[in-house]
């Protein structure tokens, strides 16, 4: 009996050190497949994996990031992302794509935290040549901790746009007509000043973080972060950059980059889908479904924010 009884803890031993080993591959596929992508940006060891997820953690002592390995030059980038589930009141989730210096440019998402039972709101913001101060906000449609959803922007020379499980949320056009850059129809609007901006042609890697922003975050701060809660933890399932790579060696003001991502078709990475003639401007569905949101779902638009701007921006002429 007492052979028997070995035996089976030798089968048991045997399985055990069988699944761990597994574990081991499948938090390496995990890891292969995000770090092909993005690598830390800041507190290396508050971006973990969890088996085929990526996780970002926010405690007492840090937030924690990543940045995508690559820039790139007009694309899209799309995180397949679940949120902060909870208490989240202070905790903000970000998801951008930006340029480098003082006169960036700057595209972002940001996930607003709330108390319990209270919904997210979602911010987008753009920073053009490093003016910020376009901030919209959206309530969602669905709960965004209890699964995941893609968020994502597509850039081309035309437009900027913000999209959520594919539906538009917000779009940037450009109707300045600039060297480079398609004229986007649209109304036409401009003030004495001239025409509204739009992100001259820099390359953007893509970020995401988490950190505690509770003087403004939840409730224009009143609701500050409950560490009790912590750690707070924003989980990927997949980061996606689809776009132009900006070569390595080549300065960000590389005129030959710049000329080979704005009007080349096709290169190295395949065919330059994001920049064809029906990306130029949303379908008929996609202004239906754009109309649908902003209808039914959004909370906040700096564009009518007379205390703010008693001058209306000139990007939101005629609106």
């Amino acid at each position: 009996m007492a052979a028997s009884w070995n035996g089976g803890l030798g089968v048991v031993a045997s399985l055990a050190v069988a699944a761990a080993a597994l574990l081991v591959v499948v938090a390496a596929a995990a890891a292969s497949k995000f770090d092909e992508v993005v690598q830390p940006s800041w507190a290396n060891d508050h971006m973990v994996y969890d088996g085929d997820l990526l996780k970002l953690r926010l405690d007492s002592a840090s937030g924690g990031g990543f940045v995508s390995k690559n820039k790139f030059l007009y694309g899209k980038a799309s995180a397949d992302l679940k949120l902060v589930p909870g208490d989240s009141a202070g905790v903000v989730t970000a998801f951008y794509l930006s340029s480098a210096g003082d006169k960036h440019n700057e595209f972002d998402f940001e996930f607003l935290g709330n108390v319990t039972g209270e919904p997210y709101l979602v911010q987008t913001n753009l920073y053009i040549d490093g003016v910020g101060n376009r901030e919209q906000r959206i309530d969602l449609w669905f709960d965004p901790t209890a699964d995941f959803h893609t968020y994502a922007v597509l850039w081309n020379p035309s437009q900027v746009v913000f999209l959520v499980d594919d539906t538009p949320i917000r779009v940037y056009e450009n109707r300045n007509g600039t060297k480079g850059h398609h004229r986007h129809r649209g109304n036409g609007n401009t003030t004495a000043a001239g025409p509204p901006p739009f992100p001259s042609p820099q390359p953007m890697a893509v970020y995401s973080s988490i950190w505690n922003a509770d003087d403004w975050a939840t409730q224009g701060g009143r609701v500050k972060t409950d560490w009790s809660h912590a750690p707070f933890e924003a989980t990927f399932r997949e980061v996606r950059v689809e776009g132009c790579a900006w070569a390595a060696n080549a300065s960000d003001w590389d005129a030959g980059e710049v000329r080979r991502c704005s009007e080349s078709s096709w290169g190295k990475e395949g065919r330059y889908w994001w920049k064809e003639k029906e990306m130029e401007e949303l379908t008929v569905h996609q202004s239906h479904q754009l109309v649908w949101a902003r209808a039914h779902h959004l909370v906040y638009d700096y564009c009518v924010d007379t205390d703010r701007f008693p001058v209306q921006p000139p990007e939101c002429a005629g609106r």
